[in-house]
């Protein structure tokens, strides 16, 4: 049976955790504080800790690596009532499984712990090149649980943009990283796709580049992208009669999403520019 070891003095946690679908038939278990979860870590195989939200980020930092010495497989969820950009860096670089800001909600928790059970081959699968406030820059593994918990870092890496900035941004994130992944890459976890994300005093810039061999201009009339308000569904017909299925939908909405969009002449780099008022 998994082992979900919660730290803290957080029952409305607890119960939550063990109501949720997502992880019926996982025994939760508690800790007092960090001191008695290095003493319940070493007594016991954890598969994934849940941190207080209570502490800092520095120190759940500090915890998952205690805990790591006598558990090395242990995945790390950090809660966090607040985090600064620089803490999400460093999580990222701590190899942390996920991290949650305050307000939580405790469904998405559960969710996220599920993937944390689930995931295999995860530890490397994002490597921080440069991390700073206002730009980072990534190599991510290309594999469906990879992206999902980039996409949650990077929501909680840009809590300084208002909140419905920041879900039309996730939405444009979310679909081409998951453009480059699958069409760039093939979904190949052996292959990385390269993501750079920056904040000027006006607008967040996202760029992806993917190991891809690109693609042609003349193939966007075979994607959703070719479509118009008239005719919302123009490319499904000339992918029919090529053979393919229904494609394009991502690009076109981030597209909607964003103010800017600009391929490379290749077509295996993307920019993507909103913004800001």
């Amino acid at each position: 049976m998994a082992r979900v070891l919660l730290i803290g003095d957080h029952p409305e946690f607890k119960c939550g955790l063990e109501a949720s679908k997502a992880l019926a038939g996982c025994e939760i278990l508690t800790a007092a504080g960090n001191v008695d979860a290095v003493h319940r870590v070493r007594a016991r195989a954890i598969d994934v800790v849940v941190t207080d939200p209570d502490t800092t980020v520095r120190d759940d930092l500090a915890l998952v690596k205690e805990l790591r010495a006598s558990r090395p497989g242990l995945k790390a969820i950090v809660l966090a009532s607040a985090a600064a950009p620089s803490e999400i860096i460093a999580a990222l670089r701590s190899h942390v499984f996920a991290c949650f800001v305050a307000p939580f909600d405790i469904g998405d928790v559960a969710d996220m712990t599920k993937r944390a059970l689930e995931a295999l081959d995860w530890r490397d699968g994002i490597a921080v090149e440069s991390g700073l406030p206002k730009w980072i820059s990534l190599k991510v593994s290309c594999g469906f649980v990879t992206a999902e918990r980039l996409v949650h870092f990077m929501n909680e890496y840009r809590r300084d943009v208002p909140e419905d900035d920041r879900d039309d941004l996730m939405i444009a994130f979310r679909e081409m990283l998951m453009n480059a992944m699958e069409h760039g890459a093939g979904f190949d976890p052996e292959k990385v796709v390269e993501v750079t994300a920056i904040r000027t005093e006006r607008a967040i810039v996202y760029h992806f580049r993917d190991p891809g061999t690109g693609f042609d201009r003349s193939q966007l009339e075979r994607s959703a992208v070719s479509n118009t308000e008239a005719d919302p569904i123009a490319h499904f017909a000339r992918r029919t009669e090529l053979g393919l299925r229904p494609g394009g939908f991502g690009i076109l909405l981030a597209k909607q999403v964003v103010d800017e969009m600009f391929y490379n002449e290749r077509g295996n780099e993307v920019l993507l520019i909103k913004r800001l008022v």
